[in-house]
């Protein structure tokens, strides 16, 4: 009996033991989360607030008011709390989320609609990149401005010092944010304790504000002025910009911590400064211009000011990660070409850094913070690109819940209709604002259209032509054992996209050499419709004869391929792989346009550029410089 209590006992302490842990690992992920997933959605009081009480001004104070907060409070609560933390998030594929995340998960649940489902994809994915220019130059602007009310003197210096804190934030990218990012968390934690107790002490000013929970004034509000109401909503949305990144960030954190946070820091602060600053302006006969500061006592001017641009800053971080990790997932599913990648971090995989992106970001954001000049002018670019995105969202969801998650019809377009109606909504609001700034996310985001439509087009079309001037592997292998050229030891590695045909690297090593390797691989990269791929499905051998053999390496859109450290595993399966004796082929391709190529010249040329400022496949497949060889061929599409 004894022995049998001790074990119940030391059974019961391991399981105290293992929940204590798990409870801890979720406590720090919620910090995280804090930090990485709600810095945008969490500054939105800065400038959101204010701009939809400037959006129609003249109306009656109290109307507009408690209609305004009623139209944000509901739109956190539809958009974020249903839309994105009760259903979105649950979309997960393989645990990682976003826009390319739910569009592989949509086109594997249904591949009739695949190409519709790209496209869908592709708008997402453009509008997300739009968006990442707007919201460092929108955030940190609103953050810097709040010290024209500790004095107006200081109006000059506020997009100079943007400027700086901007110019500081891209340039330190290369380290990484492995080391920073520890403290993002805290800071924002901060942020939100502070931005709550701030809303919390203004609720006395004029307790009658919390009718705004009716959505009977968001209601009454759209319906007794529509015109102004419809400029209105298009400024409300800043308060829900941001929500994306809950799916987008989900493979970080994973969804417990996701929601978590939201429930218990974020909402109920968010909405304690948003009564907060309604409270203030009500009590105040609706004179405050900039309520969010103005709400402050003087001795926390400064302060606020200071941390309001560090969550600003960290906000902006948020996102330009989000677009190195878009960038390479779109990459890895051949939407673009290769772009450099440099690891920051020996623990995290994720944690990436793509100077040619960093740069192409930098001088969006400061070229928008130089031609604004503010966050008020900034506000009408702000929200098409991520209104946008939303609406992808919604219907890439749809074919989720119906072909994956195997809803009934009704259910499913019941949802749907509820999302798009208020997505639509939100979306038609700011593209009225097109003509006073809101181009800037529709340009960004049809270029990058255009470039993913020109390289996905361009590469099918050869595709196709190289294909037809090739001959196939297995015919070339049966001639090449009947009649063998002269052998020489070593194993050569020929890197093709098409396993089935005779790569030109091999060809023309052949027709210039007149020699084969005793062992000879034909290695095709191929991405996997998931994030990761596990070791144990990796690598696909076939042989073909006793000089041949094809291998397919599979690699998850979320991984960065390394063939050598793949190949290892090879050795599992039989062959031996020792990259000292192994030779690496590949082909350099010269294109030329070609007036036969089936797309205009100008695509034609768009994408010869894109090919020539892809990065180096021997870099990027990771495969040692000394063991490769590469053969150029020129070719015209």
């Amino acid at each position: 009996m004894a022995l049998a209590n001790s074990g119940s006992e030391a059974e019961t302490v391991e399981q105290s033991s293992h929940a204590g842990v798990e409870q801890h690992s979720t406590k720090v992920l919620m910090l995280g989360a804090l930090g990485v997933v709600y810095g945008d959605i969490g500054t939105s009081p800065i400038y959101a607030f204010r701009e939809a009480l400037h959006a129609s001004p003249g109306m009656d104070t109290r109307v507009h008011v408690l209609g305004v907060l009623s139209l944000i409070v509901w739109a956190l609560t539809i958009i974020v709390t249903i839309k994105y933390v009760a259903f979105v998030l649950r979309a997960d594929n393989k645990g990682e989320g976003g826009t390319l995340s739910l569009m592989s998960l949509a086109r594997s649940a249904y591949p009739k609609g695949a190409r519709l489902i790209l496209v869908i994809g592709l708008c997402g994915a453009a509008l997300f990149f739009g968006d990442s220019i707007i919201t460092p130059a929108i955030s940190v602007l609103s953050a810097v401005e709040g010290l024209t009310v500790v004095t107006p003197t200081l109006d000059a210096y506020v997009v100079p010092i943007t400027l700086v804190i901007l110019a500081i934030l891209f340039s330190v990218q290369r380290f990484g944010t492995g080391k920073v990012a520890a403290v993002f968390g805290p800071v924002t934690a901060l942020w939100f304790l502070a931005i709550g107790v701030a809303g919390l002490y203004h609720l006395l000013d004029d307790p009658s504000i919390l009718l705004a929970i009716n959505p009977y004034y968001a209601v009454a509000y759209l319906a007794s002025t529509p015109t102004a109401a419809f400029v209105t909503v298009g400024a409300v949305f800043l308060a829900v910009t941001g929500a994306e990144a809950l799916y987008v960030d989900l493979g970080h954190f994973g969804r417990k911590p996701i929601v978590l946070a939201w429930f218990s820091v974020v909402f109920p602060c968010l909405l304690l400064n948003y009564f907060g600053q309604g409270a203030f302006v009500l009590a105040n006969g609706g004179r405050p211009t900039n309520p969010f500061f103005q709400m402050l006592p003087d001795w926390a001017l400064m302060p606020m000011v200071g941390l309001a641009t560090a969550a600003t800053v960290i906000a902006s971080q948020a996102v330009i990660s989000g677009a190195f990790s878009l960038t390479r997932q779109a990459v890895q599913l051949n939407l673009l070409p290769r772009i450099e990648v440099q690891h920051t971090s020996e623990m995290q995989s994720g944690q990436i850094y793509m100077p040619r992106v960093n740069l192409l970001i930098a001088m969006g954001v400061m070229l928008l913070v130089v031609g604004f000049g503010s966050s008020s002018s900034l506000a009408s670019a702000y929200g098409i690109s991520v209104t946008g995105e939303m609406l992808m969202t919604t219907i890439l969801l749809f074919v989720v819940m119906r072909k994956m998650w195997k809803w009934k019809l009704a259910l499913a377009l019941a949802l749907t209709l509820l999302f798009g109606v208020i997505d639509s909504g939100f979306f038609l609001a700011n593209v009225v604002k097109i003509v006073e700034g809101g181009w800037v996310s529709i340009t960004v985001a049809c270029l990058m259209g255009l470039i993913m439509w020109t390289w996905i087009r361009g590469t099918r079309y050869l595709f196709d032509k190289t294909r037809r001037n090739e001959i196939p592997l297995d015919f070339l292998a049966a001639n090449l054992l009947k009649k063998k050229p002269h052998l020489v030891s070593g194993t050569a590695v020929f890197l093709t996209s098409d396993p089935l045909s005779a790569p030109t690297a091999l060809m023309h090593s052949l027709k210039h050499y007149k020699v084969l390797h005793e062992q000879n691989v034909i290695l095709s990269v191929v991405t996997a419709p998931q994030p990761v791929v596990p070791d144990s499905e990796r690598v696909k051998m076939e042989t073909v004869n006793e000089l041949f053999m094809r291998v397919t390496l599979t690699f998850g859109y979320m991984e960065q391929p390394n063939i050598p450290r793949a190949l290892a595993i090879c050795r599992k399966q039989g062959w031996k792989f020792d990259i000292m004796t192994t030779s690496f082929f590949l082909s350099r391709r010269s294109l030329k346009a070609s007036p036969n190529s089936g797309m205009p010249v100008w695509q034609d040329r768009l994408f010869i550029g894109l090919a020539r400022s892809a990065a180096d496949a021997t870099e990027y497949f990771q495969i040692p410089t000394g063991r490769v060889v590469e053969i150029g061929t020129q070719v015209a599409i």
